[in-house]
């Protein structure tokens, strides 16, 4: 076992101690991957402590931009150049799905058919269809191997443009591709995704740029022939939101995924939308007794000097599975989830069924009956203080499984350190069944 991932482009950390900030491009500064030999503890401050002034350059150079020329105005300082270059070269690759050593194993993902297809997700899709121009339906829709499946971002500005955007739609066109998305997901699972995309038009409001962060400023596209035993898919992605589903032969599959939040925690303005998978998280961490934490607890600090130079990302900081890292190589690490007692992989399961709150419950059953299956084979990492006093880094991995969840710092925020309101988490199926690619190679 290894305890470092193998590769994650972006600037070395400076030394230990240095506590370097200067700025890469008016929202990102060096700090966020600045090795601290101190902890990064939380106070109990509220993420309104770290609102921007209205009339802030950082905000006010934005304001009455559209999202075309938001975007193009955002890619040009040299880091986001250097930045969409190399996560260009990453798209181009040839999709192999993340391993652990490069090596695919192909044993992992059988094909599992459905016997009673759910014909809803289906029928809500032609409904969108009918409802569409013909130029509309000609943007929308891809062939079920296109590389677009692989276009998906999660910034605020915008990368590749694929499919229609819902703000740019009339009320029904837009409110039938939500038909889709409801159809497809559980009731929970519909609900997180549609408060995180009400929470991105929260932090739209709180800095004053609603034409650039709302609850439709994301793009849907359409992959394949709908039908309810067949091969088809949809793509919804955009600011901390992208959502990926496909259906073969009745089995959904709803990865990669990529949920976030800034805020996550919002004062009761907005529910909470991470609060109880971080709960089971440090409800389990908590537990760990003393040699369990010594596996488990990789780094010390999300900031830990102990880290490789190549392991903070400006951008990602510490997640690794997130936008076109589909190719990633990242080794198991942590501690191995049968030298947990019964009621620590009870909550286990709990942290990853949510993690699988998408897929509705039939679904999501076979999913986690496939994830018990590999105990042995899963391991449970973690950065950072397991009491809830600092931010941490959360992974979950195995075969047929890698999530994460991490806490940021500021992007529309001034915390220039990661902090518990803003939140990254993804979700992917290893060994090549992101975009449920292994199933699909079977048909």
């Amino acid at each position: 076992m290894t305890t470092a991932d193998d590769v994650a482009s972006g600037d070395a950390p400076p030394a230990e101690g240095s506590h370097d900030d200067h700025d890469l491009d008016g929202f990102f500064s060096t700090a966020r991957v600045s090795s601290r030999s101190e902890a990064v503890t939380l106070g109990g401050e509220s993420y309104r402590e770290h609102l921007y002034d209205h009339d802030d350059p950082i905000l006010a150079e934005w304001r009455g931009l559209g999202y075309r020329e938001f975007s193009a105005r955002k890619r040009s300082p040299d880091f986001v150049r250097e930045l969409l270059g190399e996560w260009r070269r990453l798209y181009e690759e040839p999709f192999r799905g993340i391993t652990t050593d490069g090596v695919v194993r192909d044993e992992v993902w059988a094909p599992a058919p459905v016997a009673d297809p759910d014909p809803a997700p289906a029928e809500a899709a032609g409904r969108l269809l009918a409802t569409l121009t013909d130029a509309e339906r000609a943007a929308l829709r891809y062939p079920l191997h296109a590389p677009q499946w692989r276009a998906w971002s999660n910034p605020e500005f915008v990368i590749h443009e694929a499919g229609l955007r819902l703000e740019d739609l009339e009320e029904d066109a837009a409110r039938a591709v939500l038909a889709v998305v409801s159809a497809s997901l559980s009731p929970e699972g519909y609900a997180r995704v549609t408060e995180a995309m009400e929470l991105n038009a929260f932090l739209g409001e709180l800095v004053g740029l609603p034409a650039l962060m709302n609850a439709r400023s994301y793009w849907f596209s359409l992959f394949g022939d709908p039908e309810p035993g067949g091969a088809w898919g949809w793509q919804l992605f955009g600011h901390h939101v992208a959502v990926n589903f496909v259906s073969v032969a009745g089995r959904h599959v709803v990865a990669p995924v990529f949920l976030g939040a800034e805020p996550a925690l919002s004062d009761g303005a907005r529910p909470p939308v991470f609060a109880e998978r971080q709960a089971l998280a440090l409800r389990l961490a908590s537990s760990l007794d003393a040699a369990q934490r010594a596996a488990a607890v990789v780094y010390s600090s999300v900031l830990d000097p102990k880290m490789p130079p190549d392991r903070l990302h400006p951008a990602d900081e510490r997640h690794v599975a997130g936008a076109f890292r589909d190719n990633r190589v990242v080794p198991y690490e942590g501690l191995r989830a049968d030298a947990l007692d019964a009621d620590q992989w009870d909550t286990l399961c709990a942290v990853v069924e949510d993690f699988h709150l998408l897929l509705t419950a039939p679904q999501r059953e076979r999913t986690m009956r496939e994830f018990a299956a590999r105990r042995a084979e899963t391991y449970l990492s973690w950065y950072g203080a397991t009491d809830g006093s600092e931010p941490f880094y959360l992974r979950v991995h195995s075969p047929v499984i890698l999530a994460e969840l991490d806490h940021h710092a500021g992007v529309w925020l001034a915390n220039k350190l990661p902090a518990s309101f803003h939140v990254h988490t993804t979700l992917r199926h290893p060994n090549g069944n992101d975009y449920a690619k292994a199933y699909l190679s079977h048909r």
